[in-house]
């Protein structure tokens, strides 16, 4: 019976403690020296998303969370929903996901990223004719904001066969009543051979907005997916689009009030593609387009790139360079800051695409 008491008071002990620390807004992960058994301190800290997950969505109330990854590699086994259905967040009380140590911190190197691969299988949409998919992290609450992450894709053969298409999301939001989401100062890399990144940003909803991020490898880089009605307040901005054998944006559901600026786009099989009707027209400016294939489609999905569309819906302003032809100097010395970044003083890099908030 004693022994009995001291297990439940040592339980009631670390539930207290946990409750604690995220009243506190915070929320430390670490896959190396953590336990999901722990408070979730910086010097406890737990092991995986799955188990910050959880936690965050059994909270009540309002307030800020923030969950810190440390360094390290982060396997998903299973899809990472965060739906909070009794936590309130707001636009200055966010919940955020993120680097401990983020690309603009004087000690930061490519190596310090939080790595996610996918390894579950794929299952999430069973009745999927084109063979499957699989979520990563999906968030299904407003006001979130994912940061400072490096987002592989999944160990699979993509097209194993004709007519399939195998697919992961590492960063997926469904909720078309949903609010603004953030991603900002992410690496997503994949190889269509080894690491298939079918897409990494897909996103419903309104307020979606993807800066200072790098695509690389990838199949398509951002779809803005569905929305009750034409989705506001997006935009792109600051984003190296890399060597992708898909489209850098889908434009599906959003309205023109979209701003897509400060974005580089370089050896991609589509820049642009349209929502079937082609209905609406879009602004971009101080961007640089170097080496595509296809520059406006419209419909398309899984399978396919869609046909070819109107390309006068792209409306140019200023300083806007698009050209088909020609590549662009990309740094590949991986003990570099500038990884997988335009070399510094070539053509593009003036315009501050990239992990950093500060030009370099």
């Amino acid at each position: 019976m004693k022994r009995l008491q001291i297990t439940f008071l040592l339980f009631q002990t670390l539930i207290l403690q946990v409750f604690a620390q995220l009243d506190q807004g915070t929320l430390y992960i670490n896959p190396k020296t953590g336990n999901d058994q722990n408070s979730g301190q910086k010097d406890h800290p737990i092991q995986s998303l799955k188990e910050a997950a959880s936690r965050i969505n059994t909270l009540e109330g309002s307030g800020p969370v923030t969950v810190f990854l440390a360094e390290g590699m982060y396997a998903l086994d299973t899809t990472v929903r965060f739906d909070p259905i009794n936590r309130q967040f707001t636009q200055e009380n966010r919940l955020i996901i993120r680097a401990e140590i983020l690309p603009d911190d004087d000690n930061w190197d490519p190596g310090k990223m939080p790595v996610l691969i996918s390894t579950m299988p794929f299952d999430n949409i069973p009745d999927d004719r084109l063979g499957g998919a699989s979520n990563g992290i999906q968030i299904e609450t407003s006001h979130v904001t994912i940061q400072g992450l490096r987002m592989l894709g999944s160990p699979v053969h993509e097209r194993p066969k004709e007519g399939m298409v195998i697919r992961n999301y590492p960063i997926i939001r469904e909720g078309r009543d949903l609010d603004d989401l953030r991603v900002t100062q992410c690496l997503f890399l994949g190889d269509i051979h080894a690491a298939p990144n079918h897409l990494p940003v897909l996103a419903s909803g309104q307020g979606v907005v993807v800066d200072h991020c790098v695509f690389y490898g990838v199949k398509d880089a951002v779809v803005f997916w569905h929305s009750d009605q034409p989705s506001e307040n997006s935009a792109m901005h600051h984003n190296l689009i890399v060597n992708i054998y898909g489209a850098a944006v889908w434009t599906w559901s959003l309205a023109e009030d979209f701003q897509f600026y400060n974005n580089v786009v370089t050896q991609a099989e589509a820049v642009w593609i349209l929502d079937q009707e082609e209905e609406r027209s879009f602004q971009l400016s101080n961007s640089l387009v170097v080496g595509y294939n296809q520059l406006v489609n419209k419909g398309g999905g899984p399978g396919g790139l869609g046909e070819s569309a109107d390309p006068n819906k792209l409306k140019l302003g200023e300083n806007v360079i698009i050209q088909k032809k020609g590549s662009l100097e990309i740094v590949t010395d991986p003990t570099s800051k500038y990884y997988l970044h335009i070399a510094p003083g070539t053509l593009g890099s003036d315009l501050g695409a990239g992990l950093f908030y500060q030009k370099y």
